[in-house]
């Protein structure tokens, strides 16, 4: 067991300098990731791991996206054991699929067995972005491990899959002599705004999915044609299908709004009324135990980051000044009612500047679990927050980011820690990476020479010693935090101003709900 441990904490360990309460709460994070996954061994990872009953051991897209980053960079071979869940799960997701008229396959929202478990449709089962999200864990672990044979055996199975439900579930429409791919009836990450049209983050998540399966099949078709022969003989591949995914993809509806000049949630986000969450009693929170979902679903106001991830996950769609702007708006409608929005939020407030605000909201993940944050740890630890924590360190603070294959880093050093130090595996070999506020300095630990780039600057790290590159500054940097207040008076398409506002009752606040409803994520997963 010491033995396990210590070759765990090699890989893993991230070292925040001066910091002993961050760096206590942080291994605390990665240990829960260790006994999480170390042994999934095809089972998945549960969304409390083995540290509570809540929501009964059943898994959710928390996996893909926030927990196994994680294990990808530093243990590789637990992600690919946690990937295999879902390749084993496409039986039932083909079956799902056609119960809902769709071809390929459809991954639950909930599930445990591959079925969908939850009974609440519209912020469970119309979370079709759960395809997309398997199928860009996927895409990240084979790029950073090389590991084609997985994608041979399996991996490529799930990525044909899945493109062929978007293929299906989307439509054309031409306007303007524009053609244009929609996807409608839809429910993105946030669970506080339901069966929508063209969700932002799930049509840029969809429009990966159909690009990454039309890339790997030409490229299986080229370069292991046995494997590609295997490949269509599985599925049942049309040769003509890649084209066909291709086109939608590049056709695929993102809604962007000239007069608040930010891609909208979805297509009528704008049109609600804006949840004044500044002025609003904080007893009232969350607002899922406090409200019905009918009263939430028409405001503008999130449970969770939702375009915000999807600027992070896809950043190289989005520029600089798209994700400042994205940023400024939905940060003060996001309630953090899940524990899934504050990594996400740390991440791009550290990209855009807010970097006061970007340690807020990593320390809040931090200690969700430890500080008991959402008064709820007696359901179990909340896995992925752990996981995210990882994310936060690594991608926000230090900068990582592997958009296209290419491994490069942009440090964002918190003020007030002198050192940011961490290993990532990447192809077989393992670097080191430190981050002072002056310079960044990269080891080669093992294997063979790594290519990567600090700030658009090309290098390679080998084996004649540390890259130590100079860093000017550590971003940009923006006091306080976004506030609505900004927004407020913003014309929308039909003249009507936007104003924040309140549910009201009776001229009041509603009260706290007795009666019995289905609420969504009750634990505030």
């Amino acid at each position: 067991q010491r033995e396990f441990m210590d070759r765990f904490w090699d890989r893993s360990d991230v070292r925040i300098a001066g910091q002993d309460e961050l760096q206590q709460a942080t291994r605390w994070c990665l240990f829960q990731m260790a006994q999480a996954s170390a042994r999934s061994d095809g089972a998945g990872v549960p969304a409390k791991g083995l540290t509570g009953s809540g929501y009964g051991g059943h898994y959710f897209w928390d996996t893909e996206i926030y927990v196994l980053p994680f294990l990808t960079y530093t243990t590789p071979l637990w992600a690919r054991n946690a990937l295999r869940m879902r390749s084993q799960m496409l039986p039932a997701g083909r079956k799902r699929a056609a119960q809902l008229n769709e071809a390929g396959a459809l991954f639950p929202w909930r599930t445990i067995n591959g079925e969908e478990a939850s009974a609440y449709y519209a912020a469970g089962t119309a979370q079709y972005h759960i395809n997309a999200d398997v199928s860009f864990a996927i895409a990240k672990y084979v790029r950073a491990t090389g590991d084609t044979d997985f994608l041979a055996r399996e991996g490529g199975d799930v990525l044909v899959e899945t493109a062929r439900l978007w293929a299906t579930l989307g439509f054309w429409r031409s306007h303007e002599g524009i053609e244009e791919f929609h996807i409608h009836g839809v429910t993105g990450p946030d669970e506080y705004t339901t069966v929508v049209n063209d969700n932002l983050f799930t049509n840029v998540m969809a429009r990966f999915n159909l690009r990454a399966a039309a890339r790997v099949v030409r490229e299986m078709a080229e370069l292991v044609p046995e494997a590609y022969r295997g490949l269509v003989q599985r599925v049942g591949l049309d040769p003509a299908e890649p084209e066909a995914w291709e086109r939608a993809a590049d056709a695929l509806a993102i809604p962007f709004d000239e007069r608040f000049g930010i891609h909208p949630q979805d297509s009528l986000f704008l049109d609600r009324e804006v949840w004044d969450l500044e002025n609003m009693s904080p007893e009232h929170r969350p607002l899922l135990l406090h409200f019905h979902p009918l009263v939430i679903y028409r405001f503008q106001v999130l449970k969770q980051a939702d375009v915000v991830l999807a600027l992070f996950l896809q950043g190289n769609h989005f520029s600089a000044e798209e994700k400042l702007a994205d940023f400024d708006y939905y940060d003060p409608l996001t309630t953090g009612d899940s524990t899934l929005s504050a990594v996400v939020q740390s991440i791009l407030a550290a990209e855009v500047g807010y970097q006061d605000l970007a340690k807020e909201y990593f320390e809040h993940a931090l200690f969700v679990d430890l500080a008991d944050l959402h008064s709820n740890a007696s359901d179990g630890v909340h896995v992925a927050s752990a996981g995210g924590v990882w994310t936060a360190l690594v991608n926000g603070f230090g900068g990582m980011r592997d958009h296209g294959g290419g491994l490069s880093f942009d440090p964002r050093l918190p003020a007030d820690w002198p050192e940011l130090s961490f290993p990532l595996a990447w192809w077989g070999s393992q670097i080191r990476v430190t981050i002072t506020r002056e310079q960044i300095t990269i080891v080669l630990e093992s294997g063979e020479p790594v290519e990567l780039s600090v700030r658009g600057e090309d290098f390679v790290v080998g084996t004649d010693g540390p890259l130590t590159v100079a860093l000017a500054d550590q971003g940009p940097v923006r006091s306080g935090r976004p506030t609505v207040k900004r927004f407020s008076g913003l014309q929308r398409e039909d003249g009507t101003a936007l104003r924040p506002t309140l549910p009201t009752s009776h001229g009041d606040v509603v009260h706290p709900m007795t009666s019995s409803i289905p609420v969504v994520g009750r634990s505030g997963r």
